[in-house]
């Protein structure tokens, strides 16, 4: 059998439940013709990078599936039809990739940058700084 990566946007206002009701549902349709879903990541609420059918941002779900060509075929004729989905690819790899993908370890790296930031001093507070403009007239 094939080894397939599957991403589909879903629309920005379907909640995060129902997101995973359609990574349920494409992987139930992957199990009924015989494949396999190895890993589900959902990568969240991202920009686009342009609007896509009145919407700016989308819901990202990553599918890694072992399973012959029709699968990965009725899977995206019924990506298709649905309203709920955006967009959607498939891209055919020669080996699946072991642990967390690029986009789950940027967005670990992007949480401990912000958690490293949690404890920088207000703007007004640093000892580098002199005051700024709007504490100069008041003063």
């Amino acid at each position: 059998m094939a080894l397939y990566e599957h991403t589909f946007l879903a629309r920005q206002d379907l909640a995060q439940a129902q997101v995973d009701a359609l990574a349920e549902a494409a992987t139930k349709i992957v199990e009924d013709k015989g494949g396999k879903v190895v890993k589900t990541e959902t990568w969240g609420l991202r920009s686009l990078a342009y609007r896509i059918a009145k919407n700016r941002k989308a819901h990202y779900v990553m599918l890694e599936i072992d399973g012959p060509g029709d699968t990965v075929a009725e899977l995206e004729r019924q990506q298709g039809i649905n309203e709920d989905i955006i967009r959607f690819m498939t891209v055919r790899v020669d080996e699946l990739e072991q642990g967390p993908t690029v986009m789950m370890r940027k967005q670990e790296r992007d949480r401990e940058r912000r958690a490293d930031r949690g404890d920088r001093p207000e703007r007004g507070d640093r000892p580098d700084r002199g005051p700024r403009r709007d504490q100069e007239e008041l003063a």
